[in-house]
């Protein structure tokens, strides 16, 4: 799979992309780097969060080593003072402000207990385009509150992996993976969003991770979704249904397990990636229990990708020879190629395989 390229051009700006978990951004100013820019994050009086360039235009001294005064950030260096649009309300010492005394404002959203920030034409933000989750206030079901984590490497090498359902068989041996993921054939759809990776793999043992939780004892019919939307957005659903029961175009058996795992990574730079998380479940949905059970097992696996993922990091950036591709890697290089050509698009030029 070729290597990412080195440029920022890697990274579709005109998204959404996670800044945040809710109750990070406070009244505090709080540094966040995404896409290789710096922002400062902080919330209104209002609580409403809003998002700026970190670097005051006289000396670029980061904003968020100012202050917040009110609704307004100054500058801790010379007390140019900025409001949640980015222009500059006070330079001390001066009557009139210069016309170029003023910062990026970011749009911002708040959905799911998660801050995004829109990163590219402000005039293209549109916060009904922020990735869907199912069941969100379905009080039938649960959610594991999730978490976050940095991996040290390119945020396409994630999205790789969360379009790989075989990896588990390797990877996740005692939690995820199980019979049939080693050699059941993958299938490969690709739709106007991104791209999905799935297989049903039939009449076999439950997999470690998930058995304690289905409802029905003995042999299952489980099924692997793995979809991600560009630019790095996915959702990896589980299904587990009593063995002869499940299928494409099949009702769902009552006892039915369903797991929606929702994953957003965000670019910190060109090889660093910060990864949010959370899980959705039709079953418990209010156990405190299981939801703590869920989010220990889920954090232990996903350990198990960064530690993988990293060492893929160095080892694609310091390789000796040419890596190659497998037909298992069909979903991935998908993406990427539909991604040069948005990438393309969004920059004006012709399509560079990311």
């Amino acid at each position: 799979m070729p290597a990412p390229l080195t440029t920022p051009s890697t990274f579709l700006r005109n998204a959404w992309y996670v800044a945040a978990w809710d109750h990070e951004i406070t009244r505090a100013l709080t540094p966040v780097t995404m896409l290789g820019e710096r922002l400062v994050l902080y919330r209104l009086q209002d609580g409403t969060p809003a998002a700026l360039e970190n670097a005051c235009p006289h000396r670029k001294l980061p904003l968020s080593m100012g202050r917040l005064k009110g609704d307004e950030v100054e500058c801790g260096y010379h007390g140019l003072t900025f409001n949640c649009h980015g222009a500059c309300t006070r330079v001390p010492g001066m009557e009139k402000i210069p016309h170029v005394a003023h910062v990026r404002a970011y749009p911002v959203a708040e959905r799911y207990g998660l801050v995004w920030v829109w990163m590219g034409d402000v005039e293209l933000a549109d916060a009904s385009k922020i990735f869907q989750v199912d069941h969100w206030g379905d009080p039938a079901w649960g959610v594991n509150r999730g978490e976050s984590m940095q991996l040290d490497c390119h945020y396409l090498y994630m999205t790789d992996n969360l379009l790989d359902p075989s990896h588990v068989a390797w990877v996740h041996p005692g939690s995820f993976g199980g019979a049939g993921t080693e050699e059941t054939p993958l299938e490969t759809t690709v739709h106007d969003a991104g791209v999905t990776v799935w297989r049903w793999m039939r009449d076999i043992e439950p997999a470690p991770f998930y058995k304690p939780f289905l409802k029905f004892a003995g042999h299952t019919d489980r099924k692997q979704h793995y979809e991600v939307h560009w630019p790095c957005h996915a959702i990896i659903r589980a299904i587990f249904a009593p063995a002869g029961s499940g299928g494409e175009e099949r009702p769902l058996h009552p006892d039915t397990f369903l797991m929606d795992s929702y994953n957003f990574m965000t670019p910190v730079d060109e090889s660093h990636t910060r990864y949010f998380w959370f899980q959705m479940r039709n079953f418990a949905p209010d156990d405190a229990e299981v939801s703590a059970k869920f989010a220990a097992s889920v954090r232990g696996a996903f350990e198990e990708d960064r530690a993988v993922l990293n060492a893929v990091q160095l080892g694609m950036a310091d390789r000796q020879t040419p890596n190659l591709d497998l037909k298992i890697d069909a979903g991935p290089l998908r993406f990427r190629r539909r991604l040069s050509q948005l990438l393309a698009a969004e920059n004006g030029g012709a399509a560079t395989e990311p």
